[in-house]
């Protein structure tokens, strides 16, 4: 299980209201005991955080608001020691137009990074695109940009007037995010070589941002006018980012120092079977993971579900190791502000963590947090993702074991003096962190769990269940997504209850299990006497 920070969010150190480095390593202990294999850290390069962290100006440097670079090297060490592989940000598609390389790219049409970024004229045609005022001909193409414009809800174009070069750039993203050109050779050889770097400072892999946009039809082409409307990096699917990402692969397969590094890769594309092409074949190998994001737009319904998880078993095959599974993110509503009740959530995270393949947990949903509520005089992201990113509580007390006080960068979530904290959730046993801690020890004792087989059972509407097995390991998860209580026939077999989800004991299983609602079950098969 791969647990995700986002450092200005975790914990602050220093006083000044950021989460920072050295606040994630104070707390290591916590991501250690919760039974974490693995921690990914959103983005602490150095950057004018226009998109917080996701505009990078260095990429071989921490910026001075999360510490320095002997701070990391500590965190990684620290991580070590506790059993924790460290994975990091990595963000190819685009840099900050403060980065030194778009600073030359822009500076000449013949300077030698001239291409390193996709320029081009204005259209002059009379059926060209828009033409902002102050701009040269009109827009190269009609692509749009991923965030609305402030206020509203159009999407920009992807295209911004630069007047020291007298043409238009590309961004994919903010004006401030212009995209690599990564059909240039000097652009792959020195993103490859920032993977070097940070593996040579003992990081165990990469979460590449946003990996399916480093492709693009070099003819840059009109998308078809109903289509046009949509962020072009939703649609981006272009073949030539595939050999792209077989020497990315290449690079961590073949660094010097063992353990083997992986890269788990953000493809966020229509269907599975798009994002599914990511991992590559066995010559031409790609992704070793890929983020499976469908979950996140699944109501709380038991049919939905059962069609995404039917969806990824009939791509996966019985060998196969696919996909990731996520609940919530730092570009997403938190599940539990979505499905609507600790209840679901607590059953979710059972259900996230006893799928086939690997999950990943996002920072505060072993606490069952909600969204913070984000007046707007204090929002700041230009994606609408504040409520999502609020601080992580650590106690009841008005600072909750923030350095920099009571009134951090965003808003605390509900609840963080009344329960919603690590302290108050570690004085109850019942509580949504020590579920996790339950769900997260019977996993890892479980060969079924870890790695076995997934099969369907029967069970009454509104519920799914399915078993897991692996040799003479079996357990089954029974789910309720409904409200009521239900009553589910168990397979043939001695079945032990394992973890219940629910608060409180609830009633005792025999040749069935009686959920509550919104209530789930984890079982074993008792063998032997």
């Amino acid at each position: 299980m791969i647990y995700q920070i986002y450092p200005r969010s975790f914990c602050d150190a220093s006083g000044d209201g950021v989460g920072d480095l050295e606040g994630i390593r104070r707390h290591l202990d916590h991501v250690a005991r919760l039974g974490t294999d693995a921690i990914w850290l959103s983005p602490f390069f150095k950057s004018p955080m226009a998109d917080f962290g996701y505009d990078v100006s260095d990429y071989c440097d921490v910026d001075p608001l999360f510490g320095d670079i002997d701070t990391f090297d500590r965190l990684v060490q620290q991580a070590h020691e506790r059993g924790l592989k460290v994975i990091v940000d990595f963000v190819p598609n685009h840099t900050s137009d403060r980065h030194p390389w778009f600073e030359e790219s822009r500076s000449s049409r013949d300077n030698p990074k001239h291409d390193w970024y996709y320029w081009r004229d204005g259209r002059t045609d009379a059926e060209g695109g828009w033409g902002p005022p102050g701009s040269e001909g009109r827009m190269p193409n009609n692509w749009r940009a991923a965030f609305p414009e402030v206020g509203g809800k159009e999407f920009p174009p992807a295209w911004t007037w630069d007047r020291r070069r007298d043409q238009f750039y590309l961004h994919l993203f903010l004006e401030e995010q212009p995209d690599l050109n990564w059909g240039n050779p000097g652009v792959r050889a020195a993103m490859e070589d920032v993977l070097r770097f940070w593996m040579a400072r003992g990081v165990d892999g990469f979460r590449i941002d946003v990996i399916h946009g480093i492709g693009k039809d070099p003819a840059l082409p009109d998308l078809p006018p109903n289509l046009a409307p949509i962020p072009v990096i939703a649609l981006n699917d272009h073949p030539s980012a595939h050999p792209y990402v077989c020497s990315l692969r290449s690079v961590v397969d073949t660094w010097e120092e063992p353990p083997r590094r992986m890269l788990v890769g953000e493809v966020v594309l229509p269907t599975a079977g798009h994002t599914l092409a990511y991992y590559g074949t066995a010559a031409l190998p790609e992704l070793n993971l890929v983020f499976n994001f469908h979950p996140l737009r699944a109501p709380w319904q038991a049919s939905a579900w059962r069609r995404r998880v039917q969806e990824v078993e009939e791509m996966l095959g019985p060998g196969g190791w696919w996909p990731t599974w996520v609940l919530s993110n730092h570009d997403n509503p938190r599940h539990r502000t979505r499905y609507g009740s600790e209840g679901r959530a607590r059953a979710a995270a059972l259900l996230l963590l006893t799928l086939r393949g690997t999950p990943f947990l996002y920072a505060g949903e072993e606490l069952g947090l909600e969204d913070a509520e984000v007046p707007p005089q204090r929002s700041v992201d230009p994606g609408g993702r504040d409520g999502c990113r609020a601080p992580i509580p650590w106690d009841a007390t008005p600072a909750h074991g923030w350095a920099g006080g009571p009134d951090p960068w965003l808003p605390w979530p509900p609840g963080a003096a009344a329960g919603m904290n690590v302290a108050d959730q570690m004085d109850d046993p019942d509580s949504v962190l020590h579920l996790y801690r339950r769900i997260l020890v019977a996993r890892k004792a479980s060969p079924a769990l870890l790695h076995g087989t997934f099969r369907w059972i029967e069970s009454p509407q509104d519920t799914l269940a399915y078993t897991r097995e692996s040799g003479g390991d079996t357990r089954l998860v029974v789910i309720n997504f409904g409200d009521r209580e239900v009553k589910v026939g168990l397979p043939e077999g001695c079945w032990n209850l394992q973890v219940r989800t629910g608060r409180g004991s609830g009633p005792d299983v025999a040749d069935h299990l009686v959920l509550r609602g919104e209530e789930a079950a984890l079982l074993v098969e008792r063998t032997g006497s």
